[in-house]
């Protein structure tokens, strides 16, 4: 696995990932900012909150003495759980966190303090108050979550790119898959997902510090898991520590629907890999740059495997603002109808009084409202080439 990024942590420590600023769906590009000192902290929780803020905590005040009835499955949050608490403020999560719901264990932030003894038995995705009065959304975990925010040694194989990954291998349920570079274990809980419990995977990592962080990462994953769902997670994935260069008794007699690598040299590990991948199949390739990936090319061809080399792609991704147009008072703008003749400029005057009254409603009409549409100012940067090379029989 790529040391692209991430220094080494302590393998025991419970994920306990804080955020501060836009988060992204990669986790990647937008860098974790840190407060500069406690004044800012005071000032910013003290800001007044915009209009959506607002209507927040009056739902949450009218609501907190109603109780929803259950659905089939539903389950309130248990000790043992991963979940994300997060606040968001206009339209932005200035605060993001990922933990364990333990029993006498406090969730601090900036915002204030929650107990986790008042999050458990609260339904998913409830609002509790901090001891400051802040709304904080809390949540379940997901697995695109998890694999952000979990410990790491090397960097992670992002959603975005383990999706695509997915799709290019055609990977289904019953499938058996061949990993190489486990790394923090990303990628192989997003197989171990997609083959699901009738197919297998085999991860293979080099480093032991990696193939240590990988096992537990995997681990607790599918000990949240079976406290959510009461039920277990697949134990699909066998993790091994050794240089695939030099394990092909690891692979004797043995066939895959498709393979997935992650190293530096992949090409280093291809003679050993193509002849245990069904022809016809996917070797999916994760590189960080494309110097990588001309190396790859080079390997190939020097090597005359029976590959073909179908595609070199990058995965872009780009997040948006959408939301109400506000006036500098927190009401809502309103549509103004163009004047199409003459004859309707006498009636301006009421148009206009409209106008005013409909700003003031709390719930102005269905599309009454005009929107701002813009590219979010924090944008996702470049995570990876992936190279798409399929099995063929010449």
């Amino acid at each position: 696995m790529q040391l692209r990024e991430q220094n080494q942590q302590d393998p025991e420590e419970a994920p306990n990932i804080q955020v501060l600023g836009t988060q992204d769906e990669s986790g990647h590009e937008t860098t974790p900012k840190e407060v500069d000192s406690e004044t800012r902290r005071e000032s910013d929780a003290a800001m007044e909150t915009n209009a959506s803020d607002t209507q927040l905590n009056e739902a949450f005040d009218e609501g907190k003495s109603l109780t929803s009835p259950a659905l089939p499955g539903e389950s309130p949050l248990a000790f043992g759980e991963l979940l994300v608490a997060e606040y968001r403020k206009k339209g932005r999560v200035e605060f993001r966190k990922m933990f364990e719901l333990q029993t006498g264990t406090r969730l601090q932030s900036s915002w204030g303090v929650v107990l986790h003894d008042d999050i458990a038995g609260q339904p998913a995705g409830c609002f509790l108050k901090t001891s400051r009065g802040v709304l904080l959304l809390v949540r379940r975990a997901s697995l695109e979550d998890y694999v952000l925010y979990m410990k790491r040694g090397p960097a992670i194989a992002y959603p975005k790119d383990a999706g695509t990954m997915l799709m290019m291998m055609d990977v289904t349920e019953g499938d058996r898959v061949l990993e190489s570079g486990s790394g923090s274990g990303a990628m192989s809980l997003f197989l171990s997902r997609a083959v699901g419990c009738k197919g297998s995977v085999l991860s293979v990592e080099v480093r032991e510090d990696h193939h240590r962080r990988a096992v537990l990462n995997y681990k607790r994953w599918r000990t949240s898991w079976s406290l959510r769902r009461g039920e277990e997670w697949p134990d699909n994935v066998q993790f091994h520590n050794s240089d695939l260069c030099t394990a092909s008794s690891l692979l004797a007699a043995q066939g895959f629907h498709a393979v997935a690598l992650d190293l530096i040299n992949p090409h280093l590990v291809l003679p050993t890999v193509i002849p245990h991948l069904h022809p016809g199949a996917v070797c999916a390739v994760y590189l960080a740059n494309i110097t990588q990936v001309i190396d790859l090319l080079e390997g190939l061809r020097c090597l005359a495997l029976p590959l073909l080399c179908e595609r070199i792609i990058e995965v872009p991704m780009r997040d948006w603002v959408v939301a109400p147009a506000l006036q500098k008072d927190g009401s809502y703008c309103a549509r103004k109808a163009p004047i199409l003749n003459e004859d309707h400029w006498e009636d301006e005057t009421s148009v206009e009084a409209d106008t005013e009254e409909m700003t003031k409603e709390k719930q102005p009409a269905f599309g009454s409202i005009p929107y701002i549409a813009r590219p979010h100012p924090e944008q996702m940067s470049h995570t990876a080439f992936l190279v798409k090379l399929r099995k063929c029989v010449r």
